[in-house]
């Protein structure tokens, strides 16, 4: 019985794994193509009306979005944390009568220690800092999507832009901790095993905002997650990095070329560890100068690299690993 049980456990893993992968990669694309076909059938006044609602709710997003406890707390999250496992690592208290914008890494292929951590309560984000609300910042274009952001929004995602971390920041009240991925798509291509390497230098958008809204900076730092997928990378200058670099310009995200394990697309089981670290005290600056912008960003990449090493052999890196900032 406790092996039936131990394989029912280990099907319901890879199931909830796999349908998030596919979710990522082909439910943007799906939604769209179920909403043309509907205009085409019988159906298609239900198609109509949801345009229609979409006109009238499209700044919603960015004006708080519809985040539901139900779809956070969902059973499903806990078997993809268990896959891996991810693990949430505390290493300061954060008071709940600030905000905070919290600054991830690396981004991976697909993000999944952030999305894990700040985007559902299988990691037991909310018990780890009472009276905190995690928000995952993505791509703001995802949110055009029919149905697609209905469904992101209800997982309590929002789009990385100036009007929705503004709206967080500001008329949410306190205790809001933004998380966004800085490194983004540029990261996201240098993603392979073996590699820390964090696009941050030129990153310095999330440091004016922390400064005009007197949020506190936290550096988060996700170990394993560049080991999930072996990524084919190419070389720079190659026709096909340049094909990356178009379609990253236009689209917003890069095309990685990646395998897995099972399925192709499956992660390996690899433990993922995200590791929160200490809060950096920002003063609150309407108009902020690049002096201090600068000044913050300095101490942020100091703080990103401190947490590194000081967690990289709990999280089973070796000594003589580095964290490579570009």
């Amino acid at each position: 019985m406790t092996q039936e049980k131990s394989q029912l456990k280990t099907c319901l893993e890879v199931i909830s794994v796999l349908q998030w992968v596919m979710s990522f990669l082909f439910l943007g694309v799906a939604c769209i193509i179920l909403m043309v076909y509907l205009m085409f059938t019988s159906l298609w006044p239900l198609s109509t009306l949801y345009f229609i609602w979409l006109v009238m709710d499209w700044q919603t997003p960015e004006r708080g979005g519809r985040r539901t406890k139900f779809v956070r707390k969902w059973r499903v999250w806990e078997h993809f944390r268990d896959f891996f496992p991810v693990k949430l690592v505390k290493t300061a208290e954060l008071n709940p009568n600030k905000n905070y914008i919290f600054g991830s890494h690396p981004h991976g292929i697909m993000a999944v220690g952030a999305f894990a951590s700040f985007s559902t309560e299988g990691c037991g984000f909310t018990e780890a800092f009472p009276g905190v609300r995690s928000s995952l910042a993505v791509l703001a274009g995802l949110f055009k999507i029919p149905i697609l952001r209905d469904y992101l929004m209800s997982a309590g995602l929002y789009p990385v832009s100036k009007p929705s971390l503004v709206h967080l920041l500001s008329k949410s009240g306190k205790g809001n901790a933004v998380v966004i991925v800085v490194g983004g798509a540029a990261e996201s291509l240098a993603s392979s095993p073996g590699v820390n390497t964090v696009v941050m230098k030129q990153r310095k958008g999330f440091v004016r905002i922390a400064l005009e809204f007197g949020a506190d900076l936290v550096p988060v730092y996700t170990f394993g997650e560049n080991e999930l997928f072996q990524q084919v990378i190419l070389s720079e200058g190659s026709l096909g990095r340049r094909l990356q670099d178009l379609f990253k310009k236009i689209m917003g995200f890069a095309p990685c070329l990646f395998v897995g394990e099972h399925f192709v697309i499956l992660p390996k089981r690899t433990p993922i560890t995200t590791v929160v670290g200490s809060p950096i005290s920002v003063p609150h600056r309407v108009t902020p100068t690049e002096e201090e912008v600068d000044h913050y960003h300095t101490l942020y990449m100091e703080a990103l690299t401190k947490l590194f090493h000081e967690n990289k052999v709990s999280c089973g890196l070796s000594e003589s690993h580095k964290l490579q900032i570009i």
